[in-house]
């Protein structure tokens, strides 16, 4: 592509997943996003909960002076605290539902319009299990709605050494979402490249299979074929590291089909993430200049 990038995508950063040790809620969020904020390639931060208050302000506070969107990522949220939306325990599933309106009034906090949730794991009840996921995310789309917020449900791996979550399979996804949106308009799916693998799936089928259900995109990598790599499983290493999948090829294979179908345009730019994670004795700002490089090399590309 000869045009720009910035012409058709609103880039962005899964801020805690570049500076893991931020995911909790704790550790240097304010001095990591502040560096961030400085460089205009990024118009989007994915940030997640800050145990201090405080924090939040600050956080708030850099985005608007660097006229920088903030994005709220529940995902630590979902993972960290064991929460999900489709147990077959009651009392459980209201305690995910309950853990995320909290998520959604402290992303309101933080002035961002939307939300990304996953499903919890994979059950033998599977039928029954949807039913119930469906259920939990248009309490939480209606909750989102009072906020003028939306919601989008990322999709994740079915194996045992990633999250081994019930969504999964985009054509599972597409079949939950379409349920939801009969209700909530304010609801759609995440796609992330890193997970394609994980699931089994071409870039071409899942976007596609996607359809118009789908709203929010990370692009990454995984490692899924040596058991002893520092990045086993859904780890996010940074693109053509070493025993990886995804590399420049595929991100610019992922970035074609979504134009061919659509969601890229110069007429609305969407969000499109990089969701990259240091291996051991790595880089955060290295991993974040490389993915740079990876994006603008796949779209000379295509």
């Amino acid at each position: 592509m000869k045009e720009s990038l910035h012409e058709y995508i609103k880039v962005g950063l899964v801020h805690f997943m570049a500076y893991p040790t931020c995911m909790g809620g704790e550790g240097p969020i304010v001095e990591s996003l502040s560096h961030l904020a400085q460089d205009p390639f990024f118009e989007v931060m994915e940030v997640t909960r800050a145990k201090d208050p405080h924090v939040m302000k600050q956080m708030r506070s850099i985005a608007e002076q660097a006229k920088l969107e903030l994005v709220f990522g529940a995902q630590p949220v979902c993972l960290g605290g064991g929460l999900n939306l489709n147990h077959p325990d009651s009392a459980e599933r209201a305690k995910a539902i309950e853990a995320l309106k909290n998520a959604i009034d402290q992303a309101e906090s933080l002035g961002s319009k939307s939300v990304g949730v996953l499903s919890g794991k994979v059950s033998d009840d599977k039928d029954y299990a949807k039913q119930r996921l469906v259920d939990s995310l248009k309490q939480l789309c209606a909750y989102a709605n009072t906020k003028g917020m939306s919601v989008a449900l990322e999709t994740f791996d079915q194996v045992p050494f990633g999250k081994n979550c019930l969504i999964g399979p985009t054509k599972d996804a597409v079949e939950v979402s379409a349920a939801v949106r009969k209700e909530h308009a304010n609801f759609g799916l995440m796609l992330d490249l890193s997970h394609l693998p994980l699931i089994g799936e071409t870039s071409e089928h899942a976007l596609k299979t996607a359809g118009e259900h789908l709203v929010h995109v990370h692009v990454g990598n995984c490692a899924m074929d040596d058991p002893k790599h520092p990045a086993y499983g859904d780890n996010h290493p940074r693109f053509g590291a070493p025993g990886t999948r995804n590399d420049v090829p595929e991100l610019a294979e992922f970035l074609k089909v979504l134009l061919e179908m659509g969601y890229l345009s110069t007429r609305e730019r969407k969000i499109v993430s990089f969701e990259v994670k240091p291996m051991p004795g790595e880089s955060s700002e290295a991993i974040v200049a490389g993915s740079k490089r990876a994006v603008l090399d796949a779209w000379r590309r295509i």
